[in-house]
């Protein structure tokens, strides 16, 4: 099982990786306007706080990477699961304000690592 949850807490680290590249980089593309259902002058007025979104989303993937690498591994679970709890957090509330979709793409895949490092 400990195996199993180490994928999904890589996968959650990839996923939040790509966010900060949708929301840093990507905004005004076509891909990232289809991906966040914007208008180009929607995404252009929002840009700099995508761009600040994708940041953080950053740093969750920065947190969960460094506890996944950490050469302590008890240690390295206690920061993994801090950070999937700050994912879990964050794709609640984003799920609650913005959409139920980023509820499912976001806190799901994190919830299901964290109740895996739970129980490994």
């Amino acid at each position: 099982m400990r195996l199993i949850a180490q994928i999904l807490v890589a996968l959650v680290a990839l996923e939040h990786v790509w966010f900060l590249i949708l929301e840093m980089f990507l905004w005004t593309t076509p891909l990232g306007l289809r991906t966040f259902g914007q208008s180009l002058e929607r995404a252009r007025d929002s840009a700099i706080l995508a761009a600040n979104q994708g940041l953080y989303n950053g740093f969750l993937a920065a947190g969960l990477i460094f506890g996944f690498l950490y050469p302590e591994p008890r240690a390295g679970l206690h920061i993994e699961m801090f950070f999937l709890i700050c994912v879990v957090a964050a794709g609640a509330y984003g799920g609650y304000s913005v959409s139920p979709k980023i509820f499912a793409v976001q806190a799901m895949p994190a919830l299901i690592a964290l109740v895996l490092l739970w129980f490994s």
